[in-house]
This record gives C-alpha cells, structure tokens and sequence, in this order.
C-alpha cells in the first residue's frame, strides 16, 4: 500500500499540519440581547449561559469579550409589551433605550464592530417581521418602516445593518436610503436565505417575540427549496448587500455552499438559538461532550464556505482558545 492515510493522522503533530479547516475567533460574531434598566441580567431559560442585559452589563460583556479576540457583536432588544404597537414605532424612537445603547456602546468601544437588527418582531404588537393589515403582512408598506429603523440605528453610530425581515426589494431600498442620507459607511449584512425553521425557539423566548397569530412561511423561506436561496441571493447582491447570510446554519450547510460557490461576497451563517440549546441541554444531560460538538458544529460550517458565523458558543469557544 503505497498511499496510507493513516500516516497524516497519527499524531496531534500531524494532524494539526494537515488540518484544513481553522475556525478562530477573528470568524465569529457573538449575538447579544439587550434590555431596559441598570445592572440587569436575566439568564435566557432555553439558552443556558445566555443572559439579557442591561446596557452598563453589555459594556462590559463586549469589552470582556473583545479581549477574547472577539470583534463583532450583533444587539438584539428586549422591548417590552407595553412599547409595541402594530406600527413598531419603538423600533425608530429618538430617545429608545436600545438608540441610547448603541450610541454608548459606539462612544466607549468605538473598535468594536456592531451590527443591529432590523426588523419590526421585536416592537410588533403583532410578533411578526412585517406590517400587518388584516392578518396578512404587507411587503411594500413595511419598507418605509424598516427605512426609519435603519436611519435611526445608522445615526448611533453602528457599522453594519442586518435586515432579517425577508419582504422583498428591503436591501435595494434601504441601500438606496442610508446612501442619499449620509450613511454610505453603513454595510448591510442580508439575512438572504432565512428559512421558516423550527430552530429559532430559544430566541423567540428571548426577546418574547413569536407571532401572535400564524406563522412566517409567508415571508420566510420553506426548508424544503434549495434553488430558491440563489434567486434570494442573487436579488441581494444586485441590491447591493454587503454579505449574504445563511440562517439557520447547521441544517442549511448545502445552502451555506452554494452560496460560497455562486457570489464573490462573504457569506455568513446564523449558528441560531435552537442549534445552541440541542448542544447545551444534550450536554448537561450528559449525553454528549458539549465542547467536542461546539468545535464540531463550528468547524462544520465554516467548512461548508461561511466566512462569518453568527454564534452564541462565541464566548466560550474563545474563553477555551485562553485555556
């Protein structure tokens, strides 16, 4: 046998040399929930090690963390029932408490690199991403409202933009937006090919934004198209996205891949809430190494061709990088 395998594999020494796929903490972004008040912190029951925090706790969670080595943090609100309105009209208030976070956070860590969230679920008294009249959400009239949300969140400071709405025509139009104000440092990360997954629980009852009627299939992606994401994609890069992102990401590998194959942009994939929580409630049940699949499922879809990768593991993959 003049080719044995094996012999690259014998060693941690070799195989280290020949592994092919390196994730490092410069590959991820770690998503972080933000609520109202001072010294607050809320442990997220279905995320263990998952918190809410008040905004004075979120400075220091992203000063921590960026000595960790990790830059990027995407902020999500906690906004509560009382401040929703079917208009989400919280979502572009001068004066919110999560405008006043971002800017702090920009003024006092101006290095690191923040992405926001724009979508109307978190201020919706309805729970869903879009306008809804008469129980069906409305595409075109939900952009002028994702317009005002990305103004306001654009003029704290923030580098980077995510729509996760999935109406159609949101990047071209908000593109075109942030341009004609001043904003043309702003990037835009898409959430293009966003599918109607059963993985997204976990979060829901993080921000406590489920819908309240029904469900997303409408706008959402159906899990079982593949052909369809390049036509997402495709529309998103003419529109003038600055990345295109995969979401959910451990179930839609092949989707991270084709992307990857197809568009010269980076690609990033959503390591979403319920991927999280299978790991963590496998492993404090003891029916797995939960550190060994961390590695695994990160290492899994960075080899599928994600460039960034949105995780909650991101802090803990990067405390056992110090270890």
């Amino acid at each position: 046998m003049l080719r044995r395998p094996r012999r690259n594999r014998k060693t941690e020494g070799i195989r280290s040399l020949t592994r092919q796929t390196q994730v490092t903490t410069d590959d991820l972004v770690f998503p972080l929930f933000l609520i109202e008040g001072y010294n607050k912190k809320q442990e997220v029951a279905s995320m263990p090690g998952i918190y809410r925090l008040s905004s004075d706790l979120i400075l220091r969670e992203i000063e921590y963390c960026m000595g960790l080595g990790i830059k990027s943090f995407d902020v999500f609100p906690v906004v509560s029932d009382k401040d929703k309105n079917q208009e989400a009209s919280e979502g572009y208030r001068e004066d919110s408490f999560y405008l006043r976070a971002l800017k702090e956070i920009k003024a006092r860590l101006p290095e690191s690199h923040i992405i926001t969230d724009i979508a109307m679920d978190p201020y919706s008294s309805d729970g869903h991403d879009g306008l809804v009249k008469e129980g069906i959400v409305l595409n075109d009239a939900t952009l002028e409202i994702l317009g005002k949300m990305a103004l306001a969140q654009a003029a704290t400071g923030i580098d980077m933009i995510g729509p996760s709405d999935m109406m159609d025509g949101r990047v071209g139009y908000l593109r075109e937006l942030l341009d004609q104000q001043g904003f043309q440092e702003v990037g835009i990360m898409s959430y293009t090919a966003k599918y109607a997954s059963a993985f997204y629980g976990p979060f829901r009852d993080a921000l406590d934004s489920a819908p309240k009627f029904g469900d997303k299939k409408t706008y959402q992606m159906d899990p079982a198209n593949r052909a369809e994401a390049l036509m997402e994609a495709q529309l998103d890069y003419e529109e003038g996205a600055d990345v295109l992102m995969v979401k959910p990401a451990l179930a839609y590998l092949d989707i991270i891949s084709d992307l990857k194959e197809n568009f010269p942009l980076p690609i990033a994939a959503y390591n979403v809430s319920g991927e999280y929580a299978m790991v963590k409630a496998s492993a404090q049940n003891g029916w797995l190494d939960g550190e060994r699949a961390m590695q695994e499922s990160l290492t899994a879809i960075k080899r599928a061709g994600a460039d960034i990768i949105l995780t909650y593991f991101a802090k803990e993959f990067a405390e056992g990088r110090r270890r």
